[in-house]
């Protein structure tokens, strides 16, 4: 029998060695070479396995002369190559799967920066460390300054924006998903795009302002940036008619929270004769809800119940009919309550001068008198649990817009994605060509992350963190060269075969 072991030498290095036994105790130890570091003793690891199982012990492979030539018999053997080929070849596969690379005109350039962002997410110059240390052939610094302007022009996003659509095969009555998000610089002072706005971070540095619109899975569409004093309601409709106007769709139902929607935005909408489905605020009681009240008296509303209050067209209102749909859920009104329950304490102190006045929704000022308001507290209970959405399309029931609406969760995970997994801040981007072409990368990055979420069930993290520690290695001995790598475990082996599946022709 053989095996592979390692001992320590007298100088302190690990020797890699294949030990050939016999039963009756004689042994034959064959010298395969000396590491001073784990990562070569991993790789002559390899390669002394990969003797074994190919039987090379008969085999003449020039060892002897190949130590030699290095100037030390049995010294370690050179490696020609090492790269992260399998986390390599399965994100080409999700880029390829998109139709990026005929959407880029087969620039790998592009495909590099995106991909590199996906493995390491970090600055345009450090992605060429990143692709180093994959094991493919990086571009040089100039030749990405050359490219980036292409990449920022709005035809080369448009391709790949199409790709996308493509990939999602969208129709007249497909759902999009909008949101907005905001990117903050390290900088004091505005430029006219990067400007000080509104912050969900309650940042005060100049910003710009970024319209994401997804499909129903959450799978990127398109994206906008805009001025950072940009109001975010007015971000949507240019974004939906650009997106419109490149496809050649005659109408979609979008989707978006009650936070985008203005009454403006909402006739707007109905103007450019889009369906839609709207979560919207309740500021007071529905009047559903209050008669459902009246007439049950003693009876709690049940978890998940929905009221119906149908919205018909006056003569002079130029818009479709409408139905607002209530829904209540017990937990959200407990959670509601909770919160109502800790403000009102607050209150109270605050009234009572045990505590500094603060800004609180239920404490009313009146001069030097502090009083705790009892009907906006009483207003706030009665509407705890209920939520609101509304709709302009024909026929579609209850179940269909509020399965729709929650499914906003899906474009609030690409954001999360892009600006923590994929890093989107464009933090050494100053110029706005710079910002653009930096966000379409982002952006490109954040479909083929989506891709492989949808093939593996993984996340991209996890996926990334796994698959990087499996590197493919050519090792030369002497004229032959020996291809060495790990074993793969069995649920990364699980998660490439599903990406082989997927990727392939569906025709």
């Amino acid at each position: 029998m053989a095996y592979v072991r390692t001992v320590k030498t007298a100088s302190g290095a690990t020797a890699v060695q294949i030990v050939h036994s016999s039963r009756r105790g004689s042994r034959d130890i064959e010298h395969v070479g000396s590491a001073h570091d784990d990562a070569e003793v991993e790789l002559l690891e390899a390669a002394a396995r990969q003797r074994l199982a190919a039987g090379q012990g008969e085999l003449d492979l020039g060892l002897e002369s190949a130590g030699q030539a290095g100037g030390k018999a049995g010294g370690p053997l050179p490696i020609t190559s090492s790269r992260m080929g399998h986390l390599w070849d399965a994100l080409s596969q999700a880029y390829d799967a998109l139709g990026f690379d005929v959407a880029a005109e087969g620039d790998e350039v592009f495909r590099g920066l995106v991909l590199a962002r996906i493995i390491e997410p970090t600055s345009k110059v450090d992605s060429l460390r990143v692709l180093d240390e994959v094991g493919v052939v990086a571009p040089s610094y100039r030749t990405v300054n050359r490219r980036l302007p292409v990449f920022a022009a709005d035809t080369w996003r448009e391709r790949i924006a199409a790709a996308c659509a493509a990939h999602a095969g969208l129709g007249p009555a497909s759902l999009v998903l909008y949101d907005v998000s905001t990117l903050y610089f390290e900088t004091d002072s505005g430029d006219g795009f990067r400007e000080p706005g509104f912050s969900k971070e309650r940042r005060l540095e100049p910003q710009v302002t970024i319209g994401l619109l997804t499909d129903a899975a959450g799978r990127p569409l398109m994206v906008h940036a805009f001025e950072g004093n940009k109001a975010e309601t007015a971000t949507m409709l240019p974004t939906i008619q650009a997106f419109m106007a490149a496809h050649r769709l005659a109408d979609v139902t979008v989707v978006a929270d009650a936070g985008m929607v203005s009454k403006a935005n909402q006739a707007e909408l109905e103007r450019a004769g889009l369906s839609f489905i709207l979560g919207m605020r309740i500021p007071e009681v529905p009047h559903v809800v209050a008669e459902w009240r009246q007439q049950h008296p003693d009876t709690e509303i049940e978890d998940g119940q929905i009221f119906t209050q149908p919205w018909p067209a006056g003569s002079t209102d130029n818009r479709r009919d409408q139905v607002i749909y209530y829904q209540y859920k017990r937990d959200r009104g407990r959670r509601t309550l909770r919160g109502i329950d800790e403000q009102i304490a607050k209150a109270e102190n605050a009234a009572a001068g045990k505590a500094a006045v603060k800004r609180n929704r239920f404490l009313q000022l009146s001069g030097a008198t502090k009083t705790v308001n009892r009907d906006l507290e009483a207003k706030a209970r009665a509407l705890a649990g209920l939520k609101g959405y509304v709709t302009n399309l024909d026929g579609a029931t209850a179940e269909f817009v509020i399965g729709s609406y929650h499914r906003l969760f899906q474009i609030e995970k690409s954001f999360r994605m892009s600006k923590h997994d994929l890093q989107a801040r464009p933090i050494y981007a100053r110029k706005r060509d710079s910002i653009e072409a930096h966000l379409t990368i982002v952006f490109a990055a954040l479909a083929v992350s989506r891709w492989i979420e949808d093939a593996t069930g993984w996340s991209i993290k996890k996926f990334v963190r796994t698959a990087r520690r499996y590197r493919t290695v050519q090792i030369q001995a002497g004229e032959q060269t020996i291809t060495a790598a790990d074993p793969l475990p069995d649920d990364l082996q699980h998660a490439l075969d599903a990406i082989n599946t997927a990727s392939q022709p569906t025709h």
